[in-house]
Order: structure tokens, then C-alpha cells, then sequence
């Protein structure tokens, strides 16, 4: 029988022989790699922490002692561990599993989470109020070498080194560089010295000294300082014991015996303790050995060779690709244009632009607060900055948006990628409000491109203007239709009349007006002849353009795929109100007021009706009560 039939829980797992846990460790990968070659997901990072997860479940008696995943990349194991194996198969599928932690999927899911840095702070405000409510476990924090880039998580080690919670935090390093031997000796040193029995000498010898008359408080701080001169001589601490944690590592993290032990010796701390343990993303399948970026997040794949396994052979470029070939284009011919991404050069196509144009682009790792103020701050020296974040992770800069960005009016382009509906990554990752948080903004300008060469002339339209603009996208391909040059500027708030009708007016903006094109040819067969806009800009909108087609219509539908509360449907209702529009039907088609689950695309456009059969039932109930 396999190791993993027989641990079903963490009790479960305690129960099991430590010499049999490597073997665990194995049939938890097998079995992570054959479920993401099939739904997708985040592999690299959960491989990479298999043995972590086993030696956390291990040794502490969870879901009473709590472990907070940062960002949860990294959960797979966690979720097979803690109950969930039979469920395992639905992962990031439509009414299946989430592959992030979800406080509503398991009491083992201690904190939701999707976006990165927040473990430290979430985890030290679990510590206080188990102290204030008397409930006396641990509460462990896991966080990646790549989260530990944002300035959340060292607010939060600020804070807990000056109250001195008991909290553990594990920094999870797949990254950086640090040699064999003295990884070797630092692992030694804090297996030895994260003991109880030398703790509590250290403890005391310090007591004692500081008791000694006129001289011992010298002589203790005199001690203290050489420990530490010591100890950060040899290990990467330095910045941790300035926090004020006792710092342990770094170690192997895939060894489980070591691991065990010294979360052993640390469970019992009373102090704020990191531990730093060393890993390999995608530890154990060798493609994401090799590939650790590519199989960060995978689409399916075959599991033999790691190969993604296409459905069509015919190459439609994605939104993000054609943003990222384009900015080449235009930096060929503009040197004052620089490009800023935040730990995502690939994610947003940028890729290529850095090989290319190596000294005018800046990776500010995962700091979106910074890297805004950051490009407003080249801005305001006459560059043109392009900046290129997942619409979900643009949310994390507002302020600054608004007070170093639209204040101003400095000419900031912000190229909002995954805008809409993102699928199977769920709830944290939808691009569900960027039109709503961005159209009330003074200076601000919101387009979002039809198709992909739309994309191509708004890019240039966003670089000449003189403000702060947003250009939104979706994730994945485009329409597949051509592109074409010279390059042409759009003029400011004009909307886009693609076909012109009699009973009703279509609004739309972004990839929905495809939408709308397809419900109008449905329409048509229901003797309903539509009027189509591509609005193109949800601000500002143009009077001159949509005043006499609303003069000529009485009932408006609106779609798009953002969250109807502010969003461009929003936009036209105030519209209407502002220009004291005649009495009108106005029907808003978009996503509805709660978090969207994951799914793929098709799906939850379907679900929550971003197509062109919601658009013709929409328009048939409107005009004939069907």
C-alpha cells in the first residue's frame, strides 16, 4: 500500500515512520505533476516545498497551530495533506478546488491569500489575538525569497520584532546564490544552537552577567555583540537579527530530517524566529528543474517530456504579445520611452524589450506601490514610462496612482494586462474592477482595445499623449485579424461606429464588442436591427458622438467585462444623466457585485453572461418582452 493512502489528515501523517516520509515526500510530487499535466496550475513552487509542507504538519499540531501560505503558489502539498486528496483531480477547475488557500475550502486554510507578501502581517495579527483571547499555538508564516521583495513583509518584521510575538516565519528560498560550504556550516550551527537546553544557558549566562556590579552590563553587551558579529559573519542573518527574530539557517529544505528537527527546537520560542531554508522550484520532475519559470504557472502539459499540449495549430497572438513587440516598435523610434514591470517581465511580454533595450528597462520586483511612484518619478524628468502589471496587482498601487501619478498629470502609461475575467486563477487574480478604480480619477484616460491591432494604435495613442492614460487588455489570444501600419493616434474620448441601426443601441467596450458584432448578426434574423459602437475610451466619453445616437434610440444595452458597480456601463447611466438624455431603457451587461470564482474564460463568460447570446436574449426581452 501506498504511504499516501494511509495519510489522509495530519494525524494521519504523525502516525507514519520518519524513515518513510522521503517516500511520501515522492508520491505527493507524482501525484501533484500528473494533476497540473491535466488542469494547469502552479508547479514549480509546490514541488518545491514538499518537504517543508510534511515537516510543518509533522511536527505541529495543526489546524490548531496555523500556517499561513504567502501568495499559496506553494499549497498543492499542503491541500493533499490536510483531506483533500480525492478532490485533488478538480484543482482550479470550475466548482472544483481553488489552487490558492480559501478560508471556505478547509479549517487547515487558515488565511486566503493570492497575492503576495501578506503572510508576516496576516500571521502576526493571528499571534496577537491568540495571546488576547488566551488561546495559547503557534502561528508559522511561509514566505518566498521573491515575496520577501515587497514592502509589506518587512512592515510586518518590523512590527513583530518590536513587540516580540512568538511567531515563526520561514523564508522559502529558491533563489538566491549561497555557497555549499557555508550553507553546510550555517545549517550546523543553528540545528545546534536552536536547541532548548542552549537557549536557556544563553539565557542565563546573560542574566548572570547583567547581575554583575558596575561591570556586567558591559561585559554582557560586550558578549552580545560578538555573538552576533559571529554569527552574521558567517550566515545571511544580518537583516533579521536587526529586526530583532532570532535568525536560523540557511538549511536544505528537502531534508526531512534536519527539518524536523530543528522545527522541533524552534516550536518552543517565545521570540520572533526566521528560518531559512534553501529549496529547488520544481524539485523532483526535471523539466521544471530545468524550466522553473515556464512552469511557475503551466497550462497542461505531457507529462513524459514537459511539452504544452496545444489544441490548435493555428498561431493567434496573445493580447500580451503584441503590447510587448509593439513597445519594441515604438522605442525603436523614441529613446525616451522606458519600461517597468513588476517581477513580471514575462508575464507581460516584456521579455524581448529587456534583451533589446537592456539599460531602459526596470524590473522593480513584486513592489507595485514602487514601481508606479518609481516611473512618476521619470516622468517628471521627461521620460515617457510605460508601465506594464496585471490589472489585480495594479490594485496594490492606488494611492499612489492617484497622488504621485494623476495629481500632477504626469504622462504615465499604464498597460493593464488581465483585464476581466482571468479564469482558473480565481477571485484574487480577475481583473474585475480596474475601469471602476480608474475612470473617477482626475487626468485620468481609460481605453480598452477591440482587437489586437486596436491595441497596437491605442499603445501609440497612450505614448504621445500628455497625462496619465490606461490601456486595458485581456489575457490570452487575440482576434486573429490583421494588423496594419503607420501607426494612427485615436483621438481622445472618440468612440468607434461599426454598424448602424434602428431598434436598439450596443455599446461596448474592450474584446466585448466582438460580442457584439456576433449578437448582431443573430439579431438581424430576429428582425432587430442593432446599432454598434466600439466606445473604445470608458473615459472620457464624447458628446458629439454619442448624444445623436442616443437621441435616435430608446433602448441602450451596455457590455463589458468588468464589475457592473462603476464600471462602463456606470460611466453611460452618468452619462445619460449629465446630458439630460430622454426617458430610455438602458440595460447593463457585466459582472455582478461578488467575487468571481475560477474557471476557465468560456466558462465564467457564460456563467455570468459576457456574450453575444446574453446580448440577443438582453435585446429580445427589451423590445418584445421575450
Amino acid at each position: 500500500m501506498k504511504c499516501l493512502q494511509l495519510v489522509q489528515t495530519p494525524d494521519d501523517l504523525k502516525n507514519l515512520n520518519i524513515s518513510l516520509l522521503p517516500v511520501l515526500a515522492a508520491e505527493i510530487r507524482d501525484m501533484i505533476v500528473k494533476t497540473v499535466s491535466q488542469t494547469g496550475g502552479h508547479l514549480a513552487s509546490s514541488l518545491g516545498v514538499v518537504e517543508l509542507t510534511i515537516a510543518l504538519h509533522y511536527v505541529f499540531d495543526t489546524p490548531r497551530d496555523t500556517i499561513i501560505w504567502d501568495v499559496g503558489h506553494q499549497s498543492y502539498a499542503h491541500k493533499i495533506l490536510t483531506g483533500r486528496q480525492e478532490q485533488f483531480h478538480t484543482l482550479r477547475q470550475l466548482n472544483g478546488m481553488s489552487g490558492f488557500i480559501r478560508r471556505n475550502e478547509s479549517d487547515y486554510d487558515a488565511f486566503s491569500t493570492g497575492h503576495s507578501s501578506t503572510s508576516i502581517s496576516a500571521a502576526l495579527g493571528m499571534s496577537c489575538a491568540k495571546h488576547l483571547t488566551g488561546r495559547h499555538s503557534k502561528t508559522i508564516a511561509v514566505i518566498g525569497d521573491g515575496s520577501m521583495t515587497a514592502g509589506l513583509a518587512y512592515e510586518g518584521l518590523n512590527q513583530a520584532g518590536d513587540i516580540h510575538k512568538d511567531l515563526i516565519v520561514i523564508l522559502n528560498d529558491n533563489d538566491m546564490s549561497i555557497s555549499q560550504n557555508v550553507g553546510a556550516i550555517s545549517s550546523f550551527l543553528s540545528r545546534k544552537l536552536s536547541h532548548k537546553f542552549p537557549q536557556n544557558i544563553k539565557h542565563g549566562i546573560g542574566e548572570f552577567l547583567k547581575s554583575i556590579p558596575r561591570i556586567g552590563l558591559p561585559v554582557y553587551k560586550f558578549a552580545k555583540r560578538s555573538e552576533d558579529t559571529f554569527k552574521t559573519f558567517i550566515t545571511p542573518g544580518m537583516l533579521f537579527e536587526a529586526f530583532n527574530f532570532d535568525y536560523f539557517g540557511p538549511i536544505n529544505g528537502h531534508h526531512l530530517k534536519h527539518l524536523i528537527r530543528i522545527l522541533k527546537n524552534i516550536r518552543d520560542h517565545e521570540e520572533p524566529v526566521l528560518l531559512h531554508i534553501m529549496t529547488t522550484k520544481g524539485k523532483g520532475y526535471e523539466p521544471a528543474e530545468k524550466n522553473p519559470v515556464y512552469f511557475h504557472g503551466v497550462s497542461s502539459f505531457d507529462v513524459q517530456n514537459g511539452t504544452a499540449q496545444t489544441l490548435s495549430s493555428k498561431k493567434i497572438p496573445t493580447y500580451t504579445s503584441v503590447f510587448g513587440q509593439t513597445l519594441i516598435e515604438l522605442a525603436e523610434k523614441d529613446d525616451k520611452i522606458v519600461a517597468v514591470t513588476a517581477a513580471m517581465p514575462e508575464g507581460t511580454g516584456l521579455v524581448k524589450f529587456a534583451e533589446r533595450f537592456p539599460t531602459r528597462f526596470f524590473d522593480v520586483g513584486i513592489a507595485e506601490q514602487h514601481g508606479v511612484t518609481f516611473a512618476a518619478g521619470m516622468a517628471a524628468e521627461g521620460l515617457k514610462p510605460v508601465v506594464a502589471i496585471y490589472s489585480t496587482f495594479l490594485q496594490r498601487a492606488y494611492d499612489q496612482i492617484i497622488h504621485d501619478v494623476c495629481l500632477d498629470a504626469l504622462p504615465v502609461v499604464f498597460a493593464i494586462d488581465r483585464g476581466g475575467i482571468v479564469g482558473q486563477d480565481g477571485p484574487t487574480h480577475h481583473g474585475q474592477f480596474d475601469l471602476s478604480y480608474l475612470r473617477h480619477l482626475p487626468n485620468m484616460v481609460v481605453m480598452a482595445p477591440k482587437d489586437e491591432n486596436e491595441l497596437r494604435h491605442m499603445l501609440y495613442t497612450a505614448i504621445q499623449h500628455d497625462g496619465p492614460i490606461a490601456l486595458r487588455y485581456p489575457r490570452g489570444k487575440g482576434q486573429g485579424g490583421p494588423t496594419d501600419d503607420p501607426f494612427i493616434p485615436i483621438p481622445i474620448g472618440q468612440p468607434q461606429l461599426l454598424a448602424h441601426g434602428q431598434d436598439i443601441l450596443i455599446l461596448a467596450i474592450g474584446h466585448t464588442v466582438h460580442e457584439a458584432i456576433i449578437a448582431r448578426k443573430q439579431l438581424l434574423e430576429h428582425k432587430i436591427d442593432p446599432t454598434i459602437v466600439n466606445c473604445r475610451f470608458v473615459k472620457p466619453l464624447d458628446p458629439e458622438m454619442l448624444l445623436p445616437l442616443i437621441e435616435k434610440h430608446s433602448n441602450i444595452i451596455t457590455i463589458e467585462d468588468n464589475s457592473r458597480e462603476g464600471g462602463f456601463g456606470s460611466a453611460i447611466l452618468e452619462f445619460l444623466s449629465d446630458h439630460d438624455a430622454p426617458p430610455i431603457k438602458c440595460r447593463r451587461i457585466g459582472l455582478p457585485d461578488q467575487f468571481i470564482p475560477h474557471g476557465s474564460q468560456e466558462q465564467l463568460k457564460n456563467k455570468f453572461g459576457i456574450t453575444a447570446s446574453h446580448i440577443v436574449a438582453c435585446a429580445l426581452q427589451m423590445i418584445l418582452g421575450k
